[in-house]
Order: structure tokens, then sequence, then C-alpha cells
């Protein structure tokens, strides 16, 4: 049951599964579209923070449309709409490959590989300005970011 207000659920088709991973989208814009989060790029949910980077895709279009409309320009235009897609595109694309990295370090049995994720993490471990710089990235807390998330 779901609740009192939905009633019983019923399986009516069979199961299927979709492998995590990385997926980007080869355009976060069209005419008069702007794609977001999970419809402009897929993280793999190893290190939580596909929301994250879909907040910042949300408050740097919120940014770059409020800005064109008070330049009086056209805000579904191709022009604004890139600046959004300039400005997000790559931090997105970096984080989607840096958690398909991480799930690729840390979803294997091989000797050497997990030889060199135990150092790392023991160095990693033993440097805490590092360490913090490195929460602090993956937090969404550096780099440019829109006024909506700034501290």
């Amino acid at each position: 049951r779901f609740g009192d207000f939905l009633g019983d659920i019923a399986l009516t088709g069979g199961r299927f599964s979709y492998p995590l991973g990385m997926m980007i989208a080869k355009s976060y814009i069209a005419p008069n579209v702007a794609l977001i989060g999970d419809a402009a790029h897929g993280v793999h949910p190893i290190a939580g923070q596909g929301l994250n980077a879909g907040l910042r895709d949300v408050a740097a279009l919120i940014q770059v449309l409020s800005e064109a409309k008070q330049r009086g320009e056209d805000f579904a235009s191709q022009p604004v709409l890139a600046r959004y897609q300039l400005w997000r595109r790559f931090d997105a694309t970096a984080l989607a490959v840096a958690t398909d990295g991480f799930n690729r370090l840390f979803s294997n049995d091989n000797p050497i590989l997990r030889l060199g994720r135990d150092l790392g993490m023991g160095m990693l471990n033993a440097m805490p300005k590092v360490r913090r710089g490195i929460l602090r990235e993956a937090a969404g807390l550096t780099g440019d970011l829109p006024d909506l998330m700034r501290e």
C-alpha cells in the first residue's frame, strides 16, 4: 500500500534496471530550452553530487536569465542561453568525469589499484588542508559560483 489515499500498488510489468554511470548531453541548450540537472548531466551517485550540481545549474540559469532581462535581452535567445551553457558545462563535465573515476577506482579488487587508493587515502588523511580543499570543491563551494550560492 502507498498510504491510505492511493490504495494497493501492484507490479504490472517486468522489472528493469539501468546501469549507473556518466552521461553528458551534447548540448545543454536548444532554441528556447535549457537543460539542467540530470537532464544535462548524469553522474554516478558514489559521491552524492548530482543534486548539488543540479542546484548550481538552477542558480546559474536564474542569474543568466535575470541579467539578460535587466539588459533588455531576449532571455530565451541562443546567445543568452549559450552563456549558461558556457558557465556550467566545464564544471558539470569535470564532476561527471571525477565521479566516474572514483567509481572505477573504488569498485574493483585489482591489488595494484587497491594499494594505490589505500596509500592515497592515507596521504590525504595526513594532509588536513588538502583534505579540506577537496571537500570544499566536492561540496561546490569553490569556483565561479552563481550569486545565489555564495556564502
